[in-house]
């Protein structure tokens, strides 16, 4: 089955294992282990040492035990349903082997009477003699049984026996691979070998080891990686030779100094690099990642107008049509009169949708705001210079590769997320893309004040709200749940908007991920138009749109957010001039996670510190959903506790970037960890 050197041997189908069947190969699927490369990360979590054999004398009942015995009498009964049993003996006593659904032939085989045989089972006692029931360690080898037996998370159906004879299997054929890594790397890891390293891995003693060099070495195999596919996206986009953009700054410094408020030192910084990369003769594929109200969409815009000088046409791309009008309708507000801008959306008219189509394909519209929409068949641009698509967090590297292939050779790609993450995370999920980061905000920018409250004190936070309405504010109230949960005790927001309507009368509306799109579109507006006072909803408005008006944020069972979800949440307030407050509440007898995570939103509203502490806390997977969102799944690697990998992984790119040098030695790396067909044609 194997040739001892070649990686593809490890992603063959489980089939091509000796005793897997069509039934157990479907069970492991279950476990989304497709191949044998896959089975080698299902790693044990404790094991069973039968390596002491006992005394029949010294067994213990209800504990497994290893006992050397000579079968001396087979009591096979002809009454159905009795068990078949073999009484088997050592030199200090009695113990009998019982079968349930067993035949006489296949015992005899197993048990031949007067030859040793070691066995090893859960002891068990039936009219004063010991028993072991159905045992499934058996051998006339002792040096079979006595062994640590690795115990597994197993899909029901798959034993354990079965699943360390798998395991075992793939292990003894363990290809021997050529090193792919330098001498220096491999010294970081006491030189221990990728094989080895899979070994050592697997055995019992080493259970829990994270710290150790082979548990280290296949971590960092696995960062390295991606790191890898990254850095090919990277070069394979910087290849791509495209007509510079002439860069005009004159209509950029007057939209700035008539602007009501000065940029960051990050935005001007953000904007540089990006004028810098339209004025390249290589493709920009870059992220500008800041936080919430940090101020991203101006230098977005920015960079839009100076393309438009440039002779190219812009499109700009949202995840929400309200979201899409509000950066249009800045847009409107700062462009000079001569740039022709357009909004296209679902709700367009067909005969105005199909004008605005005709007009951009004879380039008499500048720059298009729209959701996806943008990107369908229909709509042809005449020559588009740059793509902005905002809050995207949730693109893959696969869907970014497309849009990026999408725009043509002349199109820049600038993609733009509030999601501040922790470095680690933004290596991983962002390492295809050059990035800039605003972490200022704008001095204008009001801080929001954040109070926690305990659930039975609600009366005083409706008193709260009751003064403010009165003073022309809006409060959005946040719930867990849309409906009541038998299972779950959280707030639902059907239930807080039934019990606010009756307070405030006509003043109060419901918005959650049930609504329709066209009935969300309405609330939304009459919201933003002030028509309503208080937005009870779920975590969906937790993205997006500025509501200058809304000052209060109160969040129900806020211990069960996570902490950058609550600081997203918290940001749809404080966009106005107005004082605001984000209140949080909380049944008692919180957990001390959750006490840390309150005390860290109060005291803190940097979203980049926020989301290193909430990665601590929590976990990489669980950060605003990555875990759903395309992020790499490792199996061993973890943002948090190999920080020291992530930033050597990052080091030895460089390195190898610098020396322009052949990768095909990392093919079976890269196509073991990552299958990445995207770079298919490394040699």
């Amino acid at each position: 089955m194997y040739n001892k050197s070649n990686y593809k041997n490890l992603l063959l189908e489980l089939s091509h294992l000796k005793g897997v069947g069509k039934k157990t190969v479907n069970l492991l699927k279950k476990k989304k282990i497709y191949n044998i490369f896959d089975l080698l990360w299902k790693l044990p979590k404790s094991y069973t040492d039968r390596s002491f054999s006992t005394k029949i004398k010294d067994l213990r009942i209800g504990v497994e035990q290893t006992v050397n015995i000579v079968p001396k009498k087979y009591n096979f009964p002809r009454i159905r349903n009795l068990p078949n049993r073999v009484l088997c003996t050592d030199e200090t006593g009695e113990i009998d082997c019982v079968f349930f659904n067993s035949y006489e032939g296949y015992i005899k085989k197993i048990l031949p009477l007067g030859k040793e045989i070691t066995i090893s089972g859960k002891i068990g006692i039936f009219r004063n003699k010991y028993q072991i029931t159905n045992p499934k360690y058996l051998s006339e080898d002792a040096s079979i049984i006595k062994q640590k037996h690795n115990k597994y998370s197993l899909t029901e159906g798959i034993s354990e026996k079965l699943y360390n004879k798998i395991i075992n299997q793939i292990i003894d054929k363990l290809p021997i691979l050529e090193e792919w890594h330098s001498k220096n790397i491999i010294e970081k890891f006491d030189n221990i070998s990728w094989n080895d390293s899979i070994k050592e891995l697997h055995k019992s003693e080493n259970i829990g080891k994270y710290r150790k060099n082979f548990y280290q070495r296949l971590a960092f195999d696995e960062i390295f990686s991606t790191f890898l596919v990254n850095s090919e996206i990277r070069k394979k986009i910087k290849k791509i030779k495209k007509e510079k953009k002439v860069i005009n700054l004159r209509q950029q410094d007057k939209i700035i100094g008539d602007l009501n408020f000065e940029l960051t030192d990050d935005q001007n910084k953000s904007l540089n690099e990006i004028n810098n990369d339209l004025k390249s003769s290589t493709k920009m594929f870059r992220l500008l990642q800041g936080d919430v109200g940090s101020g991203k969409t101006i230098v977005s815009l920015l960079s839009a107008i100076n393309t438009i000088n440039s002779g190219f046409q812009v499109a700009m791309m949202a995840p929400t049509e309200i979201l899409a009008k509000q950066h249009y309708k800045l847009a409107k507000n700062i462009f000079p009169s001569e740039i022709k801008i357009e909004l296209i959306s679902g709700k367009s008219e067909y005969k105005k949708k199909k004008d605005i189509i005709n007009r951009l394909s004879l380039k008499e519209i500048d720059i298009l705001f729209g959701t996806h929409a943008l990107f369908q068949k229909n709509i042809i641009f005449n020559k588009l210079g740059l793509i902005i698509i905002d809050e995207q967090h949730k693109f893959g590297v696969n869907q970014r590769k497309k849009l990026s292939d999408k725009g043509g050779d002349n199109c820049d790609i600038l993609l733009m997320t509030a999601t501040p993450i922790p470095r680690t995370l933004t290596m991983t999920i962002y390492g295809d893309m050059d990035l800039s980061i605003i972490r200022e905000k704008p001095k204008n920018r009001k801080a929001v004040k954040t109070y926690s409250k305990l659930e039975s004190k609600v009366d005083d936070v409706i008193k709260f709200v009751k003064k403010e309405i009165e003073l022309n504010n809006q409060v959005f109230w946040v719930c867990p749940l849309i409906e009541k949960s038998k299972k779950i005790d959280h707030a639902s927001a059907v239930k807080k908007f039934d019990f606010l309507k009756k307070i405030f009368p006509n003043k109060v509306s419901l918005l959650h991920g049930k609504t329709d799109v066209d009935e969300k579109e309405k609330i939304l507006n009459k919201f933003l138009q002030n028509e309503i006072k208080i937005l009870v909803s779920t975590t969906i408005i937790e993205v997006g749109i500025d509501f200058p008006n809304a000052n209060i944020i109160i969040i129900e069972n806020a211990n069960k957010f996570g902490l950058s979800q609550l600081h997203q949440l918290r940001g749809r307030v404080g966009r106005g001039n107005k004082d605001s407050s984000c209140i949080l509440l909380f049944k008692s007898n919180l957990s001390e996670n959750a006490k840390k995570r309150i005390n860290i939103l109060k005291n803190s509203d940097d979203g980049f510190i926020i989301s290193e502490e909430d990665m601590k806390i929590r976990g990489f997977g669980d950060i605003l959903g990555f875990k759903q969102s395309g992020i790499k799944n490792f199996k061993l690697a973890d943002p948090i506790h190999n920080e020291d990998l992530f930033i050597l992984a990052e080091k030895e790119i460089k390195r190898l970037e610098k020396s322009n040098k052949d990768l095909s030695k990392f093919k079976p790396l890269i196509k073991l960890y990552d299958r990445a067909d995207i770079i298919n044609d490394i040699a």
